[in-house]
């Protein structure tokens, strides 16, 4: 995968196959201390603790369609190129969460990619799952609450292209202000 916002989409994907309400995204630039945290949390089915472990593993998946499962294994493999690591914690019945570090400076960090447009997107794809999405760049934090975004259409879908459209230029624009590249 390219950049970080594809590794999004991935674990986010595995979020609402694994039956989440509600997911929670949250990147960290810590310039200063040279780190970049990605944490996605969910209130899916959860695995428990061989399964976790098997879920790094690029020849385990627990889907019926094909039968490998890249994503996490290339994922864990991007932080490990820069110094970071990648640890999942779940339990059953109660979600996952993964913990991505990177090392920020490190020339094989994957970019950030479009944020703005992988989170908009997968809000208005799903719009049965709520999504929070925290980014922290320093002292700067910007925060996005798709539950706070339905509340204001109060009925209009936020699967409609308009409204897409608009979360992931909202998200875009707000990165920029920070100072996110």
């Amino acid at each position: 995968m390219r950049d970080i916002s594809m590794h999004i989409l991935d674990i986010i994907g595995n979020s609402v196959r694994a039956g989440a309400s509600l997911v929670k995204i949250a990147i960290v630039e810590d310039r200063v201390r040279d780190l970049l945290i990605l944490k996605v949390e969910d209130d899916g089915c959860g695995m428990d603790a061989q399964m976790a472990k098997m879920a790094l593993d690029p020849f385990f998946t627990s889907r019926k369609t094909r039968k490998v499962g890249l994503g996490i294994p290339l994922l864990k493999q991007n932080t490990q190129l820069t110094g970071g690591d990648l640890v999942i914690e779940s339990e059953p019945g109660k979600g996952t969460q993964l913990k991505a570090s990177f090392v920020y400076s490190h020339i094989d960090r994957p970019p950030l990619g479009d944020l703005g447009g992988t989170i908009g997107m997968v809000v208005s794809g799903n719009p049965k799952v709520d999504f929070i999405y925290t980014h922290q760049c320093d002292q700067e934090v910007f925060k996005f609450d798709s539950r706070d975004v339905k509340k204001i259409l109060d009925g209009v879908p936020v699967s409609d292209v308009g409204i897409s459209n608009f979360m992931q230029e909202m998200i875009r624009e707000n990165l920029i202000v920070m100072g996110v590249k």
